[in-house]
């Protein structure tokens, strides 16, 4: 029996996580790779986090999104799960829709970190 958890999220584009972790300060490795977990078991995850425990955690793709696998019963970051996953989706965010902006031609006019932990940020387009 897998003690693996495979949780849901909302991450569809991997370069936006990569840059999520990184902003984070995650140190996480591409894969295809093979978590760790209980006892020997694995599973493959095409990004992982190493843990100082031997036991990581991973995103894998399961055909709509990235969702996150770890055998929580090792679990070793500073955040619990919910806290972590709140930190990378909000970061994720954050990523994508500095991408997108750029993509059709806006640029970062203004940006806030707001006490409740939100980010806003102000976009803007120059037209000739």
């Amino acid at each position: 029996m897998s003690h693996f958890s495979q949780i849901k999220t909302q991450i569809r584009n991997i370069d936006s996580l990569k840059d999520a972790l990184t902003d984070l300060g995650v140190d996480w490795k591409q894969g295809p790779r093979e978590v760790r977990g209980y006892r020997g078991q694995t599973h493959a995850a095409e990004i992982t986090v190493e843990q100082n425990n031997g036991y990581d955690i991973g995103f894998r793709w399961n055909g709509k999104e990235y969702e996150l696998v770890a055998d929580l019963q090792y679990w070793q970051q500073d955040l619990s799960v919910e806290g972590f996953l709140r930190q990378v989706t909000q970061r994720y965010a954050y990523q994508t829709v500095l991408k997108e902006t750029t993509r059709v031609g806006f640029q970062v006019a203004e940006q806030k970190q707001n006490q409740d932990g939100s980010i806003s940020l102000v976009v803007q387009r120059w037209s000739a």
